[in-house]
């Protein structure tokens, strides 16, 4: 992406093309590449104008224009201009459009130029992001993503009101229904998840559908009309559908009058909806078949079928229907039926031999109605019926009469059978639509909505559509009028503020016209329609002047031969038609028709018209009609609330010429529009004024926080006068607190003029620029981040102190239980100590008292019997050693110490581990462990008996004790020999 610096351009003087009335690409246009700039800043100095004014009468004006029009295609906001009239507007929108610059601030709008051309490096997704992650998007140049990204950061900051509201407004033909696409596009790739996978999906997923919702719209509810080549025909609102989170999750479409009579009369030169012209083109061969429409099929309801458009792109329209969950079956009936009412159009009527007989069905006509009711599958002759004979109900009994209708009478039943089939078809798709794209109610708390509607139209033939339309465009314009124009410069007066008011042009009369209290046009078409009796246009005609005629908006033709009246609408004059308006604002569907397609064997036409649309009768048997008129005011009306209630966004789109030519500015037609919208006045009041207000209450709660002291609970509610004067004092803390050392008054004595100041303080609100909003947002986000920096600190410090206390009870716990087990151990080995001591001593008074006992010299002892502590088995031996015999000594482990002298046997009694041990001594078998050994000298040169040397010592040691704590040893001695494991028999 190219850097965000404006491109310096050469300083040299060039004269603007001003003479011709149409200035081209090659008028003095440079080559332009799309780069995000900052505003550049102006050389203001006098020079003479070249070249003769538009109006003579504003050459004044252009001889004050101090700006050097060499770089007058630089000014990006018209607010800058001095001084501002329509034609230095014009001068500089002309300068920038040669220079292929279409976007141009108006203050509290954006103007939009059509180039009527692509040009996709404008609206790539790298431009969108880059003023996306602008910290000031609105330094770059002027753009639709800047209205689009001040609108999103409404709703992240949450200024009252939340909502926001996009309202892209002009005649047909100046771009609205691209721009509306481009906002869809860029809520949908800047609203996207990023935290996880499957969150990101889902999202991608929901904004896959929103945006192709936009050609499916398009196909069933554009056309090509005279002044545009994708024209709106019908009007829509999407309420982009956003969580707390600022993502989007959802959206629902509402929408507003289409045109249906475009599909049985198409003005010459102008098509049906696209949607007929793409099954045409597109349709496979084998769909021609099942459809029967054949390549070379000639329908009179599909005129300029020849001429190709960009718009004619029936893959898309399929990929977009089977994405939204629109399966190939059903896209199947649709089209199926779409394709019957081009053969109904075919269907011609001739008169009657006999007036009181049916019209004759031409016999060119007879292929198409059998094709018509085939593909609609109901039957051919009841098809048929209810065209050409209508029923009359009469008197209390409701008799019903059959009545022929003449060639007239059915023709209007043929298109109003089209008719309401293409409506319900439409709403169809638009429920569809909503409940494949609609969020819960309970998912989304935000959202910002796109209003795309016709734009204002005036043909050489207008009837009740084309009033409708500008009707709307009337509420729209008053709704910009009351909102910007109106009610600032009088909320200016009651805050306080010094203020001379700029005029400005109010069409409420024009809506008091059309729309107001009787008698107006609306209030007598509904009366015309209750009356129940044949239209007359002349009759009605006369009924309106007599009516009108103190009306200022109105006027009357008295040389005309054809009834019309003409309203001077805020855009221009318009004439509309008064034949068949009534009967198109009755719009009544005869009960025939729809009794005929709800016995339709086709489940779509069955699943349509499977309620009772007729219109409800009373007890009396009058019909109670609910006409159109009515039904566009009530659905307009509820759009004008969910407006008000929202903070809107306006973008103006101009329409440089009637012809569509690629960069061709004609300025007649321009500046039309300028003075139609307001322009001027919207800039002069921008100008001067501030765009932002905020009561204080609002204010203190939001920006309280930029300083040091407490005083966002300064509001208790009550709104009394010292809560105002304690909030006011409140807001101009924080304010000389952001802007010390300025000036709060905005009101400059010496230019008796509203100073050019960012703020002021009003009695309940205060007054800001967006310039000074960015500051406070600046300010606050800083005083957050501190606030947030002193939050971590203290809970980072509180997370260390917790983690120390935790470390030293830690410590604590352990070095006391610690303690406890040592404390148990030692207890432990204490009485291990005391039975071993135990055990020892009364082991060693058993060993000596054997010792003793083998040793004695006395032979009046036979035997002696030792019975040892917890052993059940006596030791025994004889009372002398007989010469030369061996000597049998029982039991372990004397037996075991005797059994090395060589004249001695062993007799083992023992069992278990002292079996064990005996048996191994005896057999010289070595045992696993090292330390633990017994050896005998049974086969060795050596003491033979004890009794051989009584008077030296004779020492037994056991290595290893059976006890239990035999192995705990309080000391090492030098032998190696272990205190607890010595066995120690000492006899002298």
């Amino acid at each position: 992406m190219a850097s965000a610096k404006p491109k310096q351009r050469g300083s040299s003087r060039r004269a603007l093309p001003d003479g011709p009335e149409e200035v081209g690409a090659g008028a003095g246009s440079r080559g332009w590449e799309y780069r995000p700039a900052r505003r550049p800043g102006s050389q203001k100095k006098t020079i003479p104008s070249p070249h003769p004014s538009l109006d003579d009468s504003l050459e004044g004006d252009l001889q004050n224009f101090l700006i050097d029009e060499s770089q007058l295609h630089t000014y990006d906001d018209l607010t800058k201009v001095n001084p501002v009239t329509t034609t230095t507007v014009l001068k500089c929108l002309q300068a920038r459009y040669c220079a292929r610059v279409f976007y141009t601030h108006a203050g509290c709008t954006l103007v939009a130029l059509n180039p009527f051309q692509p040009i996709p490096q404008l609206y790539s997704p790298d431009v969108m992001k880059e003023y996306h992650s602008a910290a000031r998007p609105q330094e770059f140049k002027p753009h639709i993503f800047i209205v689009a990204e001040q609108a999103y950061r409404n709703v992240q900051g949450q200024v009252e009101p939340v909502n926001q509201s996009l309202v892209v407004s002009g005649e047909s033909g100046a771009g609205k229904t691209w721009t509306s696409r481009c906002l869809m596009k860029y809520y949908a790739t800047v609203a996207a998840s990023r935290s996880s996978q499957k969150a990101q999906d889902t999202v991608e997923r929901i904004e896959r559908r929103v945006l192709d919702s936009n050609p499916i719209m398009e196909a069933f509810g554009n056309a090509c009309t005279l002044r545009n080549h994708n024209s709106s025909r019908f009007g829509k609102y999407i309420q982009l559908q956003l969580n707390r989170s600022q993502q989007l999750v959802g959206a629902s479409v509402q929408t507003y009058l289409l045109e249906k009579t475009r599909v049985a009369c198409q003005a010459p030169g102008e098509r049906n909806f696209h949607i007929f012209y793409q099954m045409m083109k597109g349709a496979t061969q084998e769909e021609r078949q099942e459809w029967k429409m054949p390549a070379a099929g000639q329908f009179l309801w599909l005129p300029n079928a020849d001429r190709t458009l960009e718009e004619d792109c029936f893959e898309e329209t399929r990929a977009a229907m089977l994405h939204l969950g629109v399966h190939k079956e059903v896209q199947g009936q649709i089209f199926q039926v779409l394709a019957a009412l081009l053969q109904l159009g075919n269907v011609q009527f001739s008169y009657p031999p006999d007036e009181s007989q049916p019209c004759e069905l031409q016999e060119q006509s007879k292929d198409f109605l059998q094709n018509a009711a085939c593909l609609l599958r109901v039957p051919a002759e009841e098809l048929l019926s209810c065209l050409r004979v209508r029923t009359i109900r009469a008197g209390r009994q409701q008799h019903t009469v059959m009545k022929p209708c003449s060639q007239t009478e059915c023709s209007m039943r043929r298109d109003c059978l089209a008719k309401v089939i293409y409506a319900h078809i439409f709403d169809w798709i638009v429920a569809f639509i909503n409940q494949s794209i609609c969020a819960d109610s309970s998912s989304w708390c935000n959202f910002i909505g796109l209003l795309d509607v016709y734009g204002f139209e005036c043909f050489h033939q207008n009837n009740l559509e084309q009033l409708c339309i500008n009707y709307a465009n009337e509420k729209l314009q008053q709704h910009f009028v009351a909102h910007y124009l109106k009610a600032q410069q009088e909320e200016y007066a009651a805050e306080g503020l010094e203020w001379s008011f700029i005029s400005y042009q109010d069409n409420q009369s024009g809506l008091d016209l059309i729309e107001g209290p009787p008698p107006s046009v609306f209030s007598l078409l509904n009366e015309e329609c209750r009356l129940n009796r044949p239209s007359d246009a002349k009759q009605f005609e006369t009924r309106l002047e007599k009516a009108l005629s103190g009306k200022a908006c109105v006027s009357w033709d008295k040389l005309s031969d054809t009834p019309h009246f003409t309203v001077s609408h805020y855009a221009g004059q318009v004439s509309y038609q008064i034949e068949g308006m009534v009967e198109k604002n009755k719009d009544l569907v005869p009960p025939e028709l729809v009794l005929v397609l709800r016995r339709s064997q086709d489940a779509l036409l069955h699943s349509l018209f499977s309620e009772n649309n007729q219109e409800q009768s009373d007890s009396k048997g009058h019909s109670k009609v609910i006409t159109v008129v009515s039904k566009f005011k009530g659905s307009l009306e509820s759009l004008m609330r969910v407006l008000h209630s929202t903070t809107p966004h306006y973008t103006r789109c101009i329409k440089p010429n009637t012809d569509c030519r690629p960069l061709t500015f004609k300025k007649e037609e321009v500046i039309t529009q300028l003075e139609a919208c307001g322009i001027v006045e919207t800039i002069n009041i921008s100008a001067a004024g501030f765009p932002v207000r905020i009561p204080y209450p609002s204010f203190v709660k939001r920006y309280g926080l930029i300083t040091l002291s407490k005083i966002s609970s300064v509001s208790n509610g009550s709104g009394s006068e010292d809560e105002r004067d304690t909030l006011g004092s409140a807001v101009r803390h924080v304010l000389r607190f952001v802007t010390p050392g300025q000036p709060l008054d905005p009101f400059d004595p010496s230019e008796g003029r509203l100073r050019s100041t960012q703020v002021h303080c009003g009695k309940t609100k205060v007054f800001l620029t967006h310039a000074m909003l960015e500051r406070l947002e600046i300010e606050r986000g800083r005083a957050l981040a501190c606030r947030a920096y002193s939050i971590q600190r203290c809970w980072r410090r509180y997370c260390h102190r917790k983690r120390e206390r935790q470390r030293r009870a830690a410590t604590l716990i352990q070095a006391g239980v610690r303690s406890w087990l040592t404390r148990r151990e030692i207890l432990k080995w204490q009485t291990a100590a005391t039975v071993i001591q135990r055990a020892w001593r009364t082991w060693r008074a058993v060993m000596e008292a054997l010792a003793d006992a083998e040793l004695d010299d006395a032979v009046d002892i036979e035997e002696v019997t030792i019975s040892l502590p917890g052993s059940p088995i006596p030791v025994t031996r004889p009372a002398q050693f007989p010469q030369g015999q061996p000597v049998v000594v029982q039991n372990w482990p004397i037996g075991l110490a005797l059994a090395s002298f060589a004249a001695t046997s062993v007799a083992v009694t023992s069992s278990g581990f002292q079996k064990l041990v005996s048996l191994m001594a005896c057999l010289q078998l070595s045992f696993r462990r090292i330390d633990y050994k017994v050896e005998t000298n049974q086969f060795d040169q050596g003491v033979a008996s004890i009794r051989a040397h009584p008077r030296q010592s004779v020492k037994f040691h056991l290595q290893r004790s059976p006890l239990l704590y035999a192995d705990i040893c309080p000391e090492q001695k030098a032998d190696g020999i272990s205190g607890f494991n010595q066995i120690l028999l000492e006899k002298t």
